[in-house]
């Protein structure tokens, strides 16, 4: 098992305008999938803790399909350029159906029982550990859900096969590995288990994978490595583009866990 990283939460600090504007999102059958059975005979919009919520991807997304999110992200700089500058007050900061909180997934300062699900977009590897599953646990409502969604690239593409060999040589650390890992973690949450996979892609011109690539942690962003990475990501992309562009395949795997009654 992957040990837990080193100051996981300013990992992203001076990534989070490449995190915000190149990352990839989810499908609307992911967000469904995720938010299933959460709604009860008021109609009342379901409670969403989002753990490590980042910049506010899957936030918005979850928010979009009705939940009332509370959006849990331990790093100033990704609040703020999720457009919450005023986030770290006390109380977090309302940004629509969005409420921002200063928190991390192993202490979000969420009353107990107080919401209907905890989600970890592409975030649970950073906190896989007991005392996130106890925080889970104790947020959630009997009865409510956890689920950890991971986009992960599909090497059955060739262009994204290609990329994925470039990051795999330039990786600075197990982060990888760690994703794969806190999938069993995740698991011990008690509780009945769904694992399901989702069709996902993103369409990026050069700009775009390049930023995508820089927003990576676990990547050289700066000095004679970094510029390494990007040559060789210029290299990738003039092989595959097509009209500009290219295309990754992805799989997103939701791990969705419903908790005891």
């Amino acid at each position: 098992m992957s040990r837990t990283p080193d100051r996981p939460t300013e990992r992203f600090t001076g990534r989070e305008q490449a995190y915000a504007a190149n990352r990839p999102s989810y499908g609307d059958d992911v967000i469904a999938f995720v938010l299933e059975g959460l709604r009860d005979g008021s109609g009342a919009a379901p409670r969403v803790a989002d753990l490590g919520a980042g910049t506010g991807i899957s936030s918005r997304r979850l928010a979009a399909q009705g939940a009332h999110v509370l959006a849990i992200e331990p790093n100033a700089a990704m609040r703020a350029s999720a457009g919450s500058a005023d986030s770290a007050k006390k109380g977090g900061a309302s940004q629509g159906d969005i409420t921002w909180v200063d928190g991390t997934g192993e202490k979000t300062t969420l009353a107990a029982a107080s919401v209907d699900a905890a989600t970890a977009f592409q975030a649970f590897h950073w906190f896989a550990n007991d005392a996130a599953l106890a925080e889970i646990v104790r947020i959630v409502r009997p009865g409510g859900s956890a689920s950890l969604v991971l986009n992960e690239r599909d090497h059955a593409d060739p262009f994204t096969a290609a990329y994925g060999d470039v990051v795999r040589r330039h990786a600075e650390d197990d982060t990888e590995q760690r994703r794969q890992d806190s999938l069993t973690v995740f698991r011990r949450l008690p509780g009945s288990c769904d694992d399901r996979f989702f069709a996902n892609t993103q369409t990026l011109d050069l700009a775009g994978l390049i930023g995508r690539t820089q927003s990576s942690s676990y990547l050289p962003r700066e000095g004679e490595k970094g510029e390494r990475l990007v040559a060789e990501v210029r290299e990738v992309f003039a092989r595959f583009a097509r009209e500009e562009r290219v295309t990754f395949a992805m799989t997103t795997e939701v791990l969705r866990v419903r908790l005891p009654g």
